[in-house]
């Protein structure tokens, strides 16, 4: 049963006593999952087609409440470098991926979603690019899987298989990039960013958590690569996913773009990377406020304040420059929402 307040780790490797380790784990991967049921056989399923003996996989589960403590159980006795960690108390999937971070023994880090899966020798292939590159991280393609339909989503990097310096794949402000691709586990990462301090989300965000995520990983890191390797199939439009959720949870995305704007004001090079920064925390607004319908009333009204305050937080000069080179439509809902009367008393 989940209990409160904090969260506990219980962690429990194949069923008994940690056995000696002989080999160094050159890779963790890190699954949290909450009430999957439906699809957590398929994703552990796709883990047991990727191991090797200096693999590790951290599952997490988030304190589900339906069958996916049982099904993990099976997987710990059954998947090859299975480490099972239970939360006592539902953090979110930032917090979930922290546990793992902080429970990873390998030299390189990746992630997967507990509904989401790999093409069979995936990961070999993705520690085989990084270690040939040599770089801090590496972006991947992905394949998006809705129903029975199929697309291939590309890191909008277009020099592929060359060290990159992150901090120049944050621009150009107008057009998609690689802080635009912010799905963690469409990459891997070398265990240096964490010892940094860099690999860590914010805990307790229950959406946009990759945001402040992968600003911070392109202005710390030192070096990073895009390749074309196809493995990940990301399941969009699950009904459980809190994307598909219209309650209070989904507006923690002003939590995580105030930090982004927080963090880059505060960045050596703030004057010309902010005009991104800003731009992109618009646009996501926008885009929410465009589909306000289904959220419950109370929540689309606070959205409404919410996201007014947070346009007001902004840098005006740079938040003007940002309204003039959107289009008019986008341009008018947000200068509208701007000059909404400040309400007393909300918070996010």
């Amino acid at each position: 049963m989940c209990r409160s307040p904090g969260i506990k780790q219980v962690v429990k490797t194949n069923g008994g006593p940690r056995p000696t380790v002989l080999h160094v784990v050159k890779l963790s991967v890190i699954v949290p999952f909450y009430n999957v049921q439906q699809y957590a056989p398929d994703t552990l399923r796709s883990l047991k087609s990727n191991a090797r003996e200096d693999f590790e996989f951290i599952l997490v589960d988030d304190c589900s409440r339906d069958g996916t403590p049982e099904i993990l159980a099976r997987a710990e006795r059954e998947l090859p470098g299975a480490v099972l960690v239970r939360h006592e108390q539902n953090g979110g999937l930032a917090t979930a991926r922290n546990t793992g971070i902080d429970r990873a023994r390998g030299t390189y880090l990746t992630f997967l979603d507990g509904d989401d899966w790999l093409a069979p020798g995936y990961l070999p292939k993705l520690l085989a690019s990084i270690e040939e590159l040599g770089c801090d991280f590496l972006r991947t393609d992905h394949v998006q899987c809705t129903a029975r339909s199929r697309s291939v989503h590309r890191v909008p990097v277009g020099r592929r298989n060359t060290v990159l310096n992150p901090r120049e794949a944050i621009l150009p402000a107008d057009r998609s990039t690689s802080v635009d691709y912010a799905y963690a586990w469409a990459g891997v990462y070398h265990r240096r960013l964490v010892d940094r301090g860099v690999l860590h989300f914010t805990d307790g965000l229950r959406t946009a958590e990759d945001r402040p995520w992968i600003w911070k990983l392109h202005r710390e890191a030192e070096s990073f690569a895009a390749v074309s390797l196809l493995g990940v199939f990301y399941r969009r439009g699950v009904a459980s996913s809190l994307t598909q959720i219209g309650d209070v949870r989904q507006l923690d995305f002003i939590r995580a773009f105030d930090q982004v704007i927080a963090e880059t004001a505060a960045d050596r090079e703030a004057g010309v990377l902010l005009p991104k920064a800003v731009r992109t925390y618009c646009a996501i607004i926008s885009h929410h406020l465009g589909s306000i319908e289904r959220f419950e009333p109370a929540v689309a009204k606070k959205l409404k304040s919410l996201s007014a305050a947070a346009l007001r937080r902004m840098p005006q000069d740079v938040l003007d420059e940002a309204l003039d080179s959107m289009d008019v439509q986008r341009a008018t809902r947000l200068r509208r929402l701007r000059r909404r009367p400040a309400a007393a008393g909300v918070a996010a």
